[in-house]
């Protein structure tokens, strides 16, 4: 926690400046005594920022809560009996730490985290504009539309028109002036002093020379920090009433700040781990309970609620820290601020502490956010900016609120739309649909999936596969089994399905094989096998395999075969026609030897498989760096394989447009001299059998080549 000791101090000091008149206007806003919101702040920073898991957040009295701590005080009728439920309200956030209720905070959405951020850096702009120009006499954390001095966000904004102060404008000018070009300064090099550190010691002294020098331009005292002076601990502290115990609405309002402070604490730990650059992140049980004992303490001694505070949080960060010791010191500054400071600080100007808080804001809500919102689509686009204008035009809670629904909305839409991948095969010129189910199939997907299942054609065939479905939500698999035993049946679709997991207690359902039987192969023509082996070839090089179901075509083809091409390739080990044509058991017949060269043996298998066997194509495939045409080209002399190799060198021969390093070395022309052996072994099948011939001239059987290539799995046709 001490390894960044250098960056977490001046850190913390901005941070401090910031969070002290912050602490002020809320405790102001919710009726509560001034120092109330000072002791939050000091909890905030030393007790909930030790037991944090995060390095950036940092908690204190939030804006969020102004209006609920105002109503509970009204509602219970003493600021002693409302400290007691924020005693209460603390536990019951601890408990709800130890119960791991923080798991609410994965499920809140990335386009809503970054309106809230865009949003908080929206406001943070159009509150502290008055600030800046000295109009706005009121507290800087009133971060509501509607305000408590009974203005909105932009009634404060025309109001600086008709007063301000030269002196907080000239202040906030500079001030900006050099926050932005801080890092181009020999300044930058002392990281202990950071830019925001001396804008507001710039302020100050900028302030004495204008009250010496100036007079009438001055920041008057109604435009600079106002800390209470310190009277003694008995005058500061106030302690629970526990005598209210019993008094269910004491329970009441306990239960409802702890689930709003829950909630900001939740929303705030996750933007701030969203703005942090390390991108770390935290426990949100064990921020929970951090909170809920931040509370009970904050009660004890007479705080109002805490919760993790964004605009106090991005301040941390931008001002450079890297700990959550800032937010530790930075509680440690408000204590100290309130026993010796106060008379110092209240010379600083809230036109350097709004400054600040203007560039926090623009870092916020740049324009490449919403540039880069707008390129994820509508679906994220559209939560995002109602996030943005729900939370300026409400508050955050409400804001945030409204932002889930409309995000929600559109996971509803999204899910209704496309729950799973769809696609069709075709497979032994068969259509096959093929519907493959997410990892997560919750009960949101159902009304698409159904949908879906109810609308497939009578007699077609289906695949459901649910291999890399890890969750399959029990509305999904009753929809899946109605369909299955009832829907299929009426519509005579035959359905497989597979990839259950076992704890479903559900087999797989096998109702149909592709197998080719007698009549299939005898419509089949070879225009459709060419097609059928080139969207093979697409799957394959896909990586996107049809489900082959190997064991039960074992037994459907144990009666006997009907293949509807023969192959003559090579013997080469990655040339396996039923793998790069994701073919199946009984599909094809291969004849293999090296180089895929003719011979009696060669041309007595394919006439028995055209003529015998009934087979429509015949494919000779070659392949590119082929080590038997690599071997020829090289002349080489090896026992049997020389004859072999001698078939190969008439394709050299043919060879014609490469005259330069013809030999095996030459990848180029050995590939080349592949493709001719293709076209003369053609010749030579056509030449030398008289049945294939007799075939092909009745259009019986076609013959076709084809050149695999062993880099991208891509197989070209040459009819």
């Amino acid at each position: 926690m001490f390894s960044n000791i250098k960056k977490d101090i001046p850190a913390s000091l901005v941070v401090f400046l910031v969070a002290l008149p912050l602490c002020l206007g809320v405790a102001l806003a919710s009726g509560a005594p001034l120092l109330s919101g000072i002791i939050s702040g000091v909890v905030g920073g030393i007790v909930v920022g030790y037991l944090s898991e995060s390095h950036t957040s940092v908690s204190g009295p939030a804006a969020g809560l102004t209006a609920v701590v105002l109503s509970a005080i009204t509602q219970l009728g003493s600021f002693e009996i409302f400290l007691l439920a924020v005693v209460i309200a603390g536990f019951i956030q601890l408990l709800v730490g130890i119960a791991k209720g923080g798991i609410i905070a994965n499920y809140i959405p990335s386009d809503v985290i970054k309106g809230l951020l865009a949003a908080i850096g929206i406001i943070l702009i159009l509150k502290q504009i008055p600030h800046a120009v000295g109009f706005d006499r009121n507290t800087l954390d009133d971060f509501t539309f509607f305000q408590k001095d009974g203005e909105n966000t932009f009634s404060e904004l025309l109001g600086i028109f008709s007063w301000f102060s030269w002196g907080a404008i000239i202040t906030s000018i500079l001030s900006i002036l050099i926050l932005i070009f801080w890092d181009k300064t020999p300044m930058k090099k002392i990281k202990t002093f950071p830019a925001s550190l001396f804008v507001v010691i710039f302020g100050v002294f900028l302030n004495l020379i204008f009250k010496a020098y100036f007079p009438s331009i001055a920041i008057t005292e109604k435009n600079v920090v106002n800390i209470p002076a310190f009277s003694g601990f008995s005058s500061m502290i106030t302690f629970p009433d526990f005598k209210s115990i019993g008094n269910f609405q004491v329970w009441g309002v306990a239960f409802t700040i702890a689930v709003v402070a829950s909630i900001e604490t939740l929303l705030n730990l996750e933007a701030t781990e969203n703005l942090d650059p390390h991108k770390r992140t935290a426990s949100p049980n064990r921020e929970l309970k951090a909170q809920g004992i931040g509370n009970i303490v904050s009660g004890l001694l007479g705080g109002i609620p805490v919760t993790s505070v964004i605009v106090r949080g991005s301040v941390n960060i931008h001002a450079g820290a890297e700990t959550k010791l800032s937010a530790i010191l930075h509680g440690v500054f408000l204590l100290l601020s309130i026993l010796f400071l106060s008379p110092v600080l209240n010379y600083i100007p809230l036109a350097s502490l709004a400054s600040i808080l203007l560039i926090t804001g623009y870092k916020l809500t740049k324009i490449s956010l919403f540039k880069e919102m707008y390129k994820k689509g509508l679906n994220q686009f559209i939560p995002f900016i109602s996030t943005i204008l729900a939370i300026v035009f409400t508050d955050l809670l409400i804001g945030v609120i409204i932002g889930l629904a409309v995000s929600v909305f559109y996971i509803l839409k999204s899910n209704f739309k496309n729950p799973f991948i769809l696609r069709k095969e075709t497979l032994h010129a068969s259509e096959i649909v093929r519907i493959e189910l997410p990892n997560q199939v919750s009960f949101l997907n159902k009304a698409s999936i159904k949908a879906t299942l109810w609308s497939i054609p009578r007699g077609t065939k289906v695949v459901i596969d649910a291999t890399h479905a890890d969750f399959i939500d029990d509305d999904i698999l009753e929809i899946i089994l109605d369909f299955k035993n009832i829907i299929s049946k009426d519509k005579k679709i035959k359905v497989n399905i597979i990839g259950l997991k076992k704890h479903y207690e559900l087999d797989d359902q096998i109702q149909f094989v592709d197998v080719l039987d007698k009549a299939q192969q005898e419509k089949m023509t070879s225009s459709e096998i060419i097609d059928i082996l080139k969207k093979g070839n697409e799957r394959f090089v896909k990586g996107k395999s049809a489900e082959k179901y190997l064991n039960h075509q074992v037994n459907a083809t144990s009666f006997g075969q009907n293949p509807f091409a023969v192959f003559l390739s090579c013997i080469d080990s990655r040339t396996t026609a039923e793998h790069i044509f994701d073919l199946g058991l009984g599909d094809v017949f291969c004849v293999r030897n090296a180089g895929g060269v003719v011979n009696e043996d060669v041309l007595g298998s394919i006439e028995f498989a055209s003529k015998i066997a009934g087979v429509k194509l015949i494919v000779v495939l070659g392949h590119t760096k082929c080590g038997a045409i690599t071997g020829a080209c090289d002349h080489i002399q090896l026992g049997n394989l020389t004859g072999l190799l001698n078939k190969i060198k008439p394709s050299i021969e043919n060879e014609k447009t490469i005259l330069e390093n013809r030999t095996g070395s030459n990848l180029h022309f050995v590939n080349k001299v592949a493709e001719q052996n293709v076209f003369h072994t053609i010749e030579r099948i056509r030449n030398e059998s008289q049945i294939i011939a007799e075939l092909e001239q009745e259009s019986k059987i076609k013959i076709i080549g084809g050149l695999y290539n062993v880099e991208t799995g891509i197989v070209n046709f040459y009819d």
